[in-house]
């Protein structure tokens, strides 16, 4: 039957960290001791004062559809935290609340891109944002860089890269998969080339905004000569550990923003009560209070850098920011290991998968052949014994 798919779901790729978190619980079923390094999810609880202002809002029976675009109170803690961490500055009717940021991503493509439209990616970048405007019709365009660059695109690159048919630039910082992160000059750079394109439009993704190692976060939405063609994109999911509640959100030019109100309107509604009277909780609270978080991943990202630095054929930068590594394993393309054949980074993912048990996602995935993303949000002694593994296997 599966000739009456659309061409559209057809030519779709499947979410690759998925197929991969999938491939290990397969594993685990069958009684394998598998460790999970391929999803990007913090392995804290969410905080308690997170969930208690939940339990509140049970008892205080919110129960009802909420409104397509978000609980009043909600947009304004959403107002006050984009003022206070982001110099950006909104409107009630310029923010929309989604279920999770990727919903949010998606809303964005399907008011703005059109069939044809080229949107610029600087690789490596997030899984979903390919297939997202390929879905949309449009055409992303790879902006190449590499572990040299610290993977980050420059000004140079995205002007060569722009043509009449450009639409959009879309980005991470902090960036999924390689923990990179822009600092204000190299935004600056950026800005400065898109200023005289006036009819480009910037989606900067700030979902993991508080995993930032350098510290001082810098929104390009805060540049004047762009900030009328940017759309911020944030949520809870990474910084306070909520993952599973789904809650993303934007801050956008009134016009988008309604735009997206529309179409979420017709595809979700609104987002779930009870999640959204937890995340008001949440924003209101300084980014303090998640410090020690942001600490321990930093101690896992150092652990695990110089765990990795010693097994030969690992070339690996100094993430900034998020909580993955993303080493070049090129050495071992055309290479021999225990009778399989590694021709590519996909290739080594699973075969890391089948004989260490050690579960990772290919770089083809976030558009870098070359790597393969590793997530060190796990306790120090999975990350110890994930990586003695691997070295085991391959040393």
């Amino acid at each position: 039957m599966h000739q009456y798919l659309s061409d559209r779901v057809k030519n779709l790729a499947t979410s690759q960290t998925l197929a991969m978190a999938a491939k290990a619980r397969e594993l685990k079923s069958l009684g394998k001791d598998v460790i999970g390094l391929s999803l990007g999810e913090p392995d804290f609880n969410t905080p308690d004062f997170i969930k208690n202002a939940a339990k509140k809002a049970i008892d205080q029976n919110y129960n009802s559809y909420t409104p397509v675009d978000g609980y009043g109170d909600l947009k304004d803690a959403i107002i006050t935290k984009f003022k206070r961490d982001n110099n950006l500055n909104y409107e009630s009717s310029d923010i929309v609340v989604s279920t999770g940021a990727k919903q949010a991503l998606y809303n964005i493509a399907s008011v703005l891109i059109n069939p044809g439209d080229e949107v610029i990616l600087p690789c490596p970048y997030w899984v979903s944002y390919s297939d997202i405007i390929k879905l949309k019709g449009g055409i992303p365009v790879e902006i190449k860089t590499s572990i040299e660059d610290n993977f980050k695109m420059t000004g140079e690159q995205l002007l060569n890269s722009i043509t009449e048919k450009t639409k959009m630039v879309w980005f991470s910082s902090p960036c999924n998969p390689s923990g990179s992160v822009y600092d204000k000059d190299e935004l600056k750079e950026i800005v400065n080339v898109l200023d005289a394109h006036k009819n480009i439009f910037v989606i900067s993704d700030e979902i993991y905004e508080h995993i930032n190692y350098k510290g001082g976060h810098v929104s390009i939405g805060s540049f004047d000569k762009i900030k009328d063609r940017t759309i911020t994109v944030n949520g809870v999911s990474k910084a306070f550990a909520m993952t599973g509640w789904r809650i993303g959100y934007i801050g956008a030019p009134h016009w988008i923003a309604r735009a997206c109100n529309k179409v979420q309107g017709q595809v979700t509604s609104g987002a779930n009560c009870i999640a959204q009277r937890a995340v008001i909780t949440a924003l209101n609270e300084n980014p303090d209070k998640i410090e020690y978080m942001v600490k321990e991943f930093e101690s896992r990202r150092d652990l695990i850098l110089d765990l990795l630095n010693n097994i030969p054929g690992f070339q690996c930068n100094v993430p900034d920011g998020a909580f993955y590594v993303f080493p070049d394993i090129s050495h071992y393309f055309g290479k021999e290991i225990h009778g399989v054949k590694i021709k590519n980074a996909s290739d080594m993912s699973m075969f890391l998968l089948e004989k260490a048990l050690v579960a990772t996602v290919t770089g083809d995935a976030f558009g870098n052949p070359n790597c393969i993303r590793i997530s060190y949000a796990a306790s120090k002694e999975k990350i110890i014994e994930a990586v003695e593994r691997i070295k085991n296997l391959l040393v």
